[in-house]
């Protein structure tokens, strides 16, 4: 009777839970708005949910998206993740842009102030002995622009050529009562490296400001590889299971009508970290290369600047010239020994008064202008050390929930916790990623060049540091060096051009593969099989 009564009320109940428990398709009307304001239109956008057995990056629930939805919001999402990079990589572009044309503004002006006070200076001085020498002067400083601003330029040839020319000038001014032949100047012009007609000047000289100007040039240089990497590596595009895990980050919550959802920090923080670990890896040597920049910004401040080492060019030549006028008695007679007396001029010109020092003042410069241009150039270096590796954290600020809702955020599946821990950066370490898919054994070679072009800057930055100009040095010693950062001559730049590496050439293996190992030394491999055939010939006979 009991059981009756139990089996009458659950069947009177049935159809009134029975109601309640099968709700209506719900709305789409949000997607709807959503989807249209992304300037996609409406045809084809369902008025209620639908089964989702034919999405392929959302989950196949109950869906508001259709297959075509679901594409163009995937399309969408990849379009907005690209432009983030390409954005973010712009504005830092721009940044380094800013600084080298302040320093190179800066050095070039600097270059300048230096020639005016030494034609106004030399001219006071010198009189008319300047005029036959200002040729010289003006080919000094262009020299030096030239090379600064990356011409194939050896510096160190081109101080040298500068005092010979000097040389040449003022032995005709100072000798007017003899005939100069050229085979008489050529063989001063051997004599001058033994008899140093300036005395130390040209050897101080070259050690000081040579040291500056190579410093000056791969600094800028140094600013113009970095902008050129920043450029390159943000344009290289997603990959196929990056736009996937994008698409499932940001938009799939449209789809499933939970839209208010913001991603997890960690959760969004996996999926960058996967889409740039091929970009992440660019930060040891990004690190190594503002690192050593800020070296050399310090050295081209302090102890002694580039400013002071441009700005006393004109005072340490003056003292050169004048120690030539004051010697040049001695220095004649020791060249007629070796070369012969030239003979007498029939119109001899008259003998030229010696010059004065021209005003101090000339070599003196504050050094304000140059401390806040390095000072800016600096800050920003270290502002941007760590670019690729916090470029994730970065592009997740505006999409992912605050740390107080980290149990009330999308996960991928659902509104919920995220459980998975926070993955490393760099390709290596995405083996463990558990929101997108990368074959690690396969980098991107886009990213793998712009890898080594900061490795050649870095050692050209270092060489610059020691005041050597690896363009005219034999590297090759060094270039054999595991991880010595060195290039071969096709990757080398001269000026701001980087060559970048031809993407046919093989890869670089620390140790080759085995299958390779038996190429070296091949043609003395094979020599017992020729010493063979003598033999197999003779035991073919004997047998007959």
């Amino acid at each position: 009777m009991d059981f009756r009564a139990v089996f009458v009320l659950c069947a009177l109940a049935g159809p009134v839970l029975g109601d309640s428990a099968i709700s209506k398709p719900r709305s789409c009307a949000d997607i709807r708005q959503f989807y249209t304001g992304k300037g996609f239109g409406t045809s084809g956008v369902p008025q209620a949910e639908i089964s989702g057995e034919h999405l392929r990056v959302c989950r196949q629930g109950y869906t508001c998206c259709t297959s075509q939805m679901e594409e163009n919001l995937s399309s969408l999402s990849r379009k907005e993740f690209e432009d983030q990079v390409k954005e973010s990589g712009r504005n830092l572009q721009a940044s380094l842009n800013g600084q080298y044309k302040s320093f190179d503004g800066y050095f070039l002006e600097l270059l300048n102030r230096s020639e005016v006070s030494l034609q106004d200076s030399f001219s006071a001085s010198f009189g008319s002995l300047f005029t036959q020498m200002s040729s010289v002067f003006h080919e000094l400083y262009s020299d030096l622009r030239r090379y600064y601003r990356g011409a194939n330029l050896n510096l160190e040839e081109a101080l040298n050529e500068f005092w010979a020319r000097l040389l040449e000038r003022l032995v005709r001014a100072l000798s007017g009562e003899h005939t100069l032949s050229e085979d008489y100047l050529e063989c001063l012009a051997k004599q001058a490296e033994t008899l140093h007609p300036f005395g130390d000047t040209p050897h101080e000289l070259k050690s000081r400001v040579t040291r500056m100007v190579v410093a000056a040039r791969f600094f800028v240089q140094g600013l113009v590889v970095a902008g050129e990497v920043v450029r390159k590596v943000s344009q290289v595009p997603m990959s196929v299971e990056c736009v996937r895990a994008v698409m499932k980050l940001t938009y799939c919550p449209h789809c499933m009508g939970i839209s208010s959802a913001k991603p997890c920090p960690s959760y969004c923080q996996n999926v960058m970290k996967g889409c740039l670990a091929n970009q992440a890896d660019l930060d040891p040597e990004w690190r190594n290369l503002a690192d050593t920049m800020l070296q050399v910004a310090e050295r081209l401040n302090r102890p002694y600047s580039v400013d002071a080492a441009v700005m006393s060019l004109p005072k340490h030549i003056a003292e050169a010239i004048l120690y030539m006028q004051d010697n040049i008695n001695t220095f004649n007679n020791k060249v007629f020994q070796v070369c012969g007396t030239p003979p007498k001029s029939s119109s001899p010109d008259e003998a030229m008064k010696r010059g004065t020092y021209p005003a101090e003042e000339i070599s003196r410069t504050s050094g304000a202008g140059l401390e806040k241009v390095l000072s800016n150039v600096s800050r920003k270096l270290s502002e941007v050390m760590q670019y690729w590796v916090q470029l994730p954290s970065k592009l997740c600020v505006d999409h992912e929930a605050k740390t107080s809702d980290a149990s009330r955020c999308w996960n991928g599946i659902a509104v919920d916790r995220y459980l998975p821990e926070l993955i490393r950066d760099g390709l290596a370490s995405q083996i463990n990623n558990p929101e997108v898919e990368i074959d690690i054994t396969k980098p991107d070679m886009t990213i793998r060049q712009q890898i080594m072009q900061l490795k050649i800057m870095t050692s050209r930055l270092r060489n610059a540091l020691k005041g050597n100009d690896v363009d005219f040095q034999d590297t090759s010693d060094d270039i054999s060096g595991s991880g010595s950062g060195m290039c071969s001559e096709e990757q080398c730049f001269h000026g701001t051009r980087v060559m970048v590496p031809s993407t046919n050439r093989p890869g670089h293996h620390p140790s080759p593969p085995e299958n390779k190992k038996v190429v070296r030394g091949l043609s003395n491999r094979n020599l017992p099989c020729f010493a063979l055939y003598p033999l197999s010939l003779a035991t073919v006979l004997l047998r007959r």
